[in-house]
């Protein structure tokens, strides 16, 4: 069997192809992990921050705890937080988020119309967790994410952050988290 000289050079070419795309592919999907590592790191950092400027056993990021979330984004936003453990040991903390001062079918503030509690609760990803905690140091940080509907009205939601240890006492009074939908 022959080939031609410009059937060499067309399957040269096609091997070099798919070699430069998948080097190409792989240095995307590394730098985007690079990217998330970045991220997760720079939200590490501000809550250390938080610690080391406030004598508080809890700290959320943002620090203003305004979460602006777009109405029908597929990709889930929300604010991180992590606590102080006072004790000589790792300690198990657990968080509950939901709509302040709303239950069931009772309505949401003034200017979120007919917005529900439990509608304004399904937008939470991650209502609720259990983590662990090292002694002395911040630690245990945990991210909270949004995900609101296009139908959702737009309006801000004051949201409730209850935190409590092991023996379901409080850890630390309960913080006000504000998500505006746009």
């Amino acid at each position: 069997m022959e080939m031609s000289m410009g059937t060499i050079v067309t399957i040269v070419l096609v091997v070099v192809t798919l070699v430069l795309a998948l080097v190409l592919i792989r240095s995307i999907f590394s730098s985007s992990t690079g990217a998330v590592d970045q991220v997760t790191n720079a939200v590490q950092d501000q809550i250390s921050k938080l610690f080391s400027t406030e004598d508080k056993d809890l700290a959320v990021y943002p620090a203003d705890q305004n979460v602006p979330i777009k109405r029908g984004d597929d990709t889930p936003k929300g604010f991180a937080f992590a606590v102080k453990n006072p004790d000589n040991k790792p300690a198990t903390f657990s968080y509950t988020l939901e709509v302040q001062g709303g239950s069931g079918s009772s309505t949401v503030g003034h200017n979120c119309g007919s917005l529900t509690a439990s509608e304004a609760n399904s937008y939470i990803v991650n209502p609720e967790g259990t983590f662990t905690a090292s002694s002395g140091s911040p630690s245990g940080t945990q991210v909270v994410r949004f995900l609101a509907p296009k139908t959702a009205p737009a309006c801000t939601i004051t949201y409730s952050l209850k935190i409590t240890d092991a023996q379901n006492t409080d850890f630390a009074p309960s913080t006000s988290i504000f998500v505006t939908l746009k």
